[in-house]
C-alpha cells in the first residue's frame, strides 16, 4: 500500500484490528483545518514505512462508531494499533519527526 486508504466502521476490525503489521489510523474530518495540514505528513509516512505498517484514514463524520469507541474528542487524532490493540495516540497536527518516532517504537 503506497498511501493511506480509507477505513470505515464496517471494515475497521478486519483492516486494523486483524492486521498482521502495525497500523496507523488517522481520525479526521473534511472540515478540520489541522487535519488537512497533517494529511500530507500521513501520506509521506505511508510511503516511507510501506511494507512495514498499514496506514488508514477514518472520516469521523461518516464513521462515528469507531470514533466514539476509541473516545476521539479532538481531531486530528492518530492512533497506532498493534496486534489488535491500541498502543499509542498522537493528538493534533504534529511534525513528521514526531509521527515517525512514534511509529518506529512499534516496528
Amino acid at each position: 500500500m503506497s498511501s493511506a486508504a480509507a477505513v470505515t466502521d464496517a471494515s475497521f476490525e478486519q483492516d486494523v484490528l486483524q492486521s498482521d503489521v502495525p497500523v496507523l489510523v488517522d481520525f479526521w474530518a473534511p472540515w478540520c483545518g489541522p487535519c488537512r495540514m497533517v494529511a500530507p505528513i500521513v501520506e509521506e509516512i505511508a510511503k516511507e514505512f510501506d511494507g512495514q505498517i498499514k496506514v488508514f484514514k477514518l472520516n469521523t463524520d461518516e464513521n462515528p462508531n469507531v470514533a466514539s469507541q476509541y473516545g476521539i474528542r479532538s481531531i486530528p487524532t492518530l492512533m497506532v494499533f498493534k496486534g489488535g490493540q491500541k498502543v499509542d495516540t498522537v493528538v493534533g497536527a504534529v511534525p513528521k519527526a514526531t509521527l515517525s518516532g512514534t511509529i518506529s517504537k512499534y516496528l
